[in-house]
């Protein structure tokens, strides 16, 4: 069976996101290290360090994810941003590192009209000063399939093939794929029969020996829609057979299974307990 869990808040604490994990029963987890939509990030203390450790020794977790700040814009043409972005994300992989994270996802950005092709230089440019300025780090960079919204890069499995395979130090990258964002951006995952293909095409493009993270999200938007919108499992246009195929997929029984689907529902209720339920209940006994 694969680890799974969900994104937990870190209100309170980074080691509030870690009690959750224990509290859910769960195997894996991610969170933010810091605020996601603000650049600036109170440095990490050694007592947040070492808090942070205990509680996920506590929790039994067999892996932790963090997701880096949504204002990092590796792709950015213009100078300054593309700046300022290496240096949030290299702050990023700081932080996952003294925490103990072992994978930090990250979103490829946007070129915003500059074209894909010097997107996608950009972007491994940017991977490339972090790597450099982190030298020997154990955490691994995960490069995040996306829905494709506007022009975000990593909505095609040839985007992060190009990421994984231009970088110098490619063998410290992976891949997180998130079953909505893929879906949204055109791939299919309905049945047992467009699922195999999905993921044999991933395969022969990228490999799934990279894929180390799963975000399992269903999604508002329907197939191709390139609209990133998350829903509840089995309450979206993916449908649950398709996470009944990730959960029991031999090929995945130590990827973590992330679910970031919404908390509440619209009458207030958690939903996060409800969606983990699901989740193993899809998996083998």
């Amino acid at each position: 069976m694969p680890p799974f869990g969900a994104h937990f808040s870190i209100a309170g604490g980074l080691s509030k996101a870690a009690e959750t994990c224990r509290e859910l029963g769960c195997a894996t987890f991610q969170l933010f290290t810091k605020s996601a939509a603000q650049w600036a990030a109170k440095p990490l203390t050694s007592d947040d360090v070492r808090d942070f450790r205990a509680a996920v020794k506590r929790a039994n977790a067999e892996s932790v994810t963090a997701h880096d700040s949504y204002l990092i814009n590796l792709a950015a043409k213009d100078d300054a941003l593309f700046a300022k972005s290496v240096e949030a994300f290299a702050v990023e992989i700081e932080r996952a590192e003294a925490l103990g994270i072992d994978y930090l996802v990250m979103h490829p950005g946007a070129h915003v009209g500059s074209g894909e092709e010097y997107g996608l230089a950009r972007v491994i440019h940017g991977i490339d000063l972090a790597h450099a300025r982190c030298p020997g780090y154990a955490v691994r960079v995960l490069v995040e399939a996306t829905a494709g919204q506007g022009t975000t890069l990593g909505h095609r499995f040839e985007h992060l093939a190009t990421i994984l395979n231009g970088v110098a130090q490619s063998e410290r990258l992976g891949v997180c794929l998130d079953t909505c964002h893929v879906f949204a951006a055109g791939y299919d995952l309905r049945t047992p029969e467009t699922y195999a293909a999905t993921m044999a095409e991933f395969d022969a493009v990228v490999g799934l020996a990279r894929l180390k993270v799963v975000h399992v999200n269903d999604s508002v938007k329907p197939l191709g829609s390139r609209v990133d919108r998350h829903a509840g499992l089995g309450l979206g246009h993916i449908g649950e057979e398709a996470f009944r195929c990730l959960a029991t997929d031999p090929r995945l029984t130590k990827v973590p299974l992330i679910l970031e689907t919404p908390k509440e529902d619209a009458d207030g209720n958690a939903m996060d307990p409800i969606n983990l339920a699901k989740l193993r209940g899809y998996a083998p006994a």
